[in-house]
């Protein structure tokens, strides 16, 4: 049965990281975000973009932690990426299976990133 957690989240961190001899086309940060609704928590992970506003691609890494509203807890790692914007077609997202800890220790499934009109963030996971 295909279970979907839909998870409210804000950037509360978006610290630069060098990567000595490849900085001038790529740049690295770790980011965190903090989770409001759906899934309570935080997240941590490396962010590497390459481009401008335009053209660009990002890939990124989280372990998010937290709590769901039924009162589950635990973790998982996210891997997901895209070419230009989170909504461009290249768009990826994936629950690594096996990352799971605690109550989410069987989660896998995919990860899309979607905005409201008011610009808020969510991800959504559709679980397997």
């Amino acid at each position: 049965m295909t279970k979907i957690v839909t998870a409210v989240f804000e950037i509360s961190a978006w610290e630069p990281t060098a990567f000595p001899g490849i900085e001038a086309w790529l740049g690295a940060v770790t980011m965190r975000k903090h989770y409001t609704k759906g899934l309570i928590g935080e997240s941590e992970g490396p962010f590497l973009h390459t481009g401008d506003e335009a053209n660009r691609g990002y890939l990124a890494m989280e372990r998010i932690s937290g709590e769901l509203e039924d009162g589950r807890r635990g973790s998982f790692v996210v891997h997901h990426g895209a070419v230009q914007s989170s909504d461009h077609p290249s768009a990826f997202g994936y629950i690594v299976p096996g990352s799971g800890a605690g109550d989410f220790a069987s989660w896998s499934g995919s990860a899309r990133i979607e905005h409201d009109e008011a610009g808020a963030a969510s991800f959504v996971f559709t679980l397997d």
